[in-house]
């Protein structure tokens, strides 16, 4: 489930040393995540940089420019996406808007990096992707983690078979929200869900990814308190895997930050304590009999770096990006189904969308 698109010719402009075409990203909707995640990434990256932002006004958005030596500020996404300085369209606004920021960009035949969530429902995402399909350009979801080192050092044992086939998989992300920025995140309309959109969406998408299956039915529990809004604070699901693999997700938005994993076969047990971080160093464990056998160190400092470099790269049709839209409908479509289980108080089955819309390959 991948593209590889080749660039209409006269598209890049803008070069950085002898023969290095640097693609040029505008970031839509630039706030908190540009600030914290992005802009550190794009200075770590080696084939891109940004040259364009927008935000709800322009006072903000040339202040924001300015402190960051961006050179162009628009207050809107359709003026950013018309402007021939920009060549890949980044969507960080917040969810509720993401539909129609990735159909402006394509309107103006740019392709577009989405955060995630995708969209609100499965339903947006298959809109994104089909538009991107008749247009004929890249459409990629932000997952982050699956350019980490810990995730590709997971999976890579997995598929060693270090464990044998994996029984139960687990995967924890809890923050503390009260007094966030991102206020809007309890709001349903805007966010689409609490904790289960904003953080199990990381969870889902890396057990995708390290396992290498997908995720056939859900169960879902959630709790909610007087600060949660219309959202839950947080949740605990219950993923049935199409090979058997039953796995955990805990997300929250009342308890300190970590993210651990843990995958447990008959052969041993894999883990690691804050897989999914990108400030610290993680250890990778493998276990056998109760004790450690063997580990390694990895480092995620560079994920975000990682990953506007790979979609640079499948931009210029040099390769494949490996979080492709249909990875975000997929994605969607598992967190629809939770969400469906939170008010049914029953498992609930998945739609594959691989069996519904042939994913159509670009040399």
């Amino acid at each position: 489930m991948a593209y590889r698109f080749v660039p209409v010719l006269g598209v890049f402009q803008s070069a950085e040393g002898e023969g290095h075409i640097m693609v040029r990203f505008g970031i839509v909707g630039f706030g908190l995540h540009a600030v914290r995640r992005l802009m550190p990434g794009f200075e770590r990256a080696k084939k891109c940089r940004v040259t364009a932002l927008s935000r709800s006004t322009m006072e903000k958005a040339r202040a924001s420019a300015a402190e960051y030596k961006i050179p162009l500020a628009f207050d809107s996404a359709a003026d950013l996406c018309r402007s021939p300085e920009v060549d890949a369209v980044l969507v960080t606004t917040p969810n509720s808007l993401h539909l129609a920021d990735v159909l402006t960009a394509f309107a103006h035949g740019k392709p577009v990096l989405c955060e995630k969530p995708m969209g609100l429902h499965a339903a947006e995402c298959r809109e994104m992707v089909e538009a991107a399909r008749k247009s004929g350009l890249l459409l990629g979801v932000a997952q982050v983690f699956r350019f980490e080192q810990s995730t590709a050092a997971l999976r890579r044992r997995i598929a060693a078979g270090q464990i044998g086939a994996p029984v139960f998989a687990r995967s924890e992300f809890s923050f503390w929200h009260k007094d966030a920025k991102r206020t809007w995140l309890t709001d349903p309309l805007v966010a689409g869900g609490g904790p289960i959109a904003d953080i199990g969406v990381h969870c889902v998408d890396a057990l995708r990814y390290i396992l290498q299956d997908e995720v056939v039915r859900v169960s879902a529990r959630g709790a909610w308190d007087a600060e949660s809004g219309g959202v839950e604070a947080a949740a605990a699901m219950t993923l049935d895997f199409a090979r058997g693999t039953l796995a955990s997700v805990l997300v929250s938005m009342r308890a300190e930050y970590r993210t651990p994993m843990e995958f447990v076969g008959p052969a041993g047990v894999l883990r690691a304590d804050d897989a999914l971080n990108v400030e610290r160093p993680i250890t990778i464990e493998l276990r056998r009999n109760h004790s450690a056998v063997e580990s390694e160190t990895a480092s995620n400092v560079d994920a975000y770096a990682r990953q506007v470099d790979s979609f640079a790269d499948a931009v210029r049709g040099e390769a494949i990006f490996p979080a492709p839209g249909e990875e975000g409908w997929q994605n969607q479509e598992i967190l629809d189904a939770a969400f469906r289980s939170l008010k049914s108080g029953k498992s609930e089955e998945v739609s594959q969308i691989r069996n519904e819309t042939p994913v159509r390959r670009r040399a």
